[in-house]
This record gives structure tokens, C-alpha cells and sequence, in this order.
């Protein structure tokens, strides 16, 4: 069975980051893990730049996938770094390197900390690969028809999950 929209797709990867000299660095295997990931097909569960070199593949199939950052995680935007105040925190415990997931224009965001001057934190709303090249060594291992229950919700859901038993995302 061929990779098409609406369809339940099970694979293991191995995501590196590409670096300025042309070497790589692996940021996550799912195989090391021994965690395959399982998406929708045509629903916006991966990335689309991965998602179209999937299409029309099939269970058994390796294939090598290098997205350019405007394909991944966009462009770093450097308007995305900004001062705020230290009380936006809260009493959270901040230090350089600390990340938050907040709630922005556009949906959930990671926020990190760069560096704290007294009163001041400086934070990047960039995601954290923004402005990468990432390489994706992917083996597709299941394909299968989606659900009824995951069509309605979007994603993949546990074995036996009832139609009747999930709330449908789609605005009638």
C-alpha cells in the first residue's frame, strides 16, 4: 500500500542536524529509542517538506530526506529575540538555556532564555532549529487505512478507540 493522504504511517528515522562544514549531527533516532513514529498522512502531523518526500511510499522503503530551513523549522528570525520582564516568569527558576513552551499568535511557541540581566531576560521565540538544515534517514515500516476515530481527530489514535468515543476536530 503507496503513502496518500488519510493513511496511518508507522517508521523509524534518524534526524541530524546539518552543519556549516557539511558534517552532522544526530539530534533524535527513534530506533535508539526503539519508539517508531506513527502520524496521519496529509493532516499536518509531521513536516511538510517530509510528509511530500513520503508520499506514494511504501512499507519496506529507506529514503534520505534533507530539508532546507525554509522547508524545516523557517528562517531564524532575529526580530524573535527580545527583552522582557523577568516577572513574565513568574517564579519559574530561569537560567540561559532555559526553555518554556508558551501560548503565541500562532499556536503553542518555545521560548528560550538567552541571558538575564537583573530585571531583564532576553529570549528567543525562534523554534530551536529554526535556521538548520535537517537530514531525515527514514524506513517506512506500516502503512494502513486511517481509522474512522482518527480521521476524525486528526492524528493516530491506540487500537480499539471507537468512532463514537472521540469528539470529531472538523467545524460543521
Amino acid at each position: 500500500m503507496s503513502i496518500t493522504a488519510h493513511q496511518v504511517v508507522t517508521l523509524h528515522y534518524v534526524l541530524s542536524d546539518v552543519l556549516s562544514d557539511g558534517s552532522t549531527r544526530v539530534l533524535d533516532d527513534s530506533s535508539a529509542r526503539d519508539k517508531p513514529l506513527e502520524y496521519l498522512h496529509g493532516h499536518d502531523n509531521i513536516l511538510p517538506g517530509l510528509e511530500s518526500a513520503l508520499e506514494d511510499k511504501t512499507a519496506g522503503d529507506e529514503l534520505r530526506v534533507t530539508l532546507a530551513p525554509a522547508d524545516a523549522y523557517g528562517i531564524r528570525n532575529e526580530d524573535l529575540v527580545q527583552e522582557v520582564s523577568r516577572a513574565s516568569f513568574g517564579s519559574a527558576e530561569l537560567e540561559p538555556g532555559s526553555r518554556f513552551q508558551t501560548e503565541g499568535e500562532a499556536g503553542p511557541q518555545i521560548v528560550t532564555v538567552l541571558s538575564i540581566d537583573g530585571d531583564m531576560v532576553t529570549v528567543d521565540t525562534n523554534h530551536p532549529l529554526a535556521g538548520h538544515t535537517l537530514r531525515y534517514q527514514v524506513n517506512v515500516l506500516d502503512v494502513r487505512d486511517a481509522t474512522r476515530a482518527e480521521l476524525a481527530k486528526g492524528h493516530p489514535l491506540p487500537p480499539g478507540t471507537e468512532h463514537s468515543k472521540v469528539e470529531d476536530r472538523k467545524v460543521l
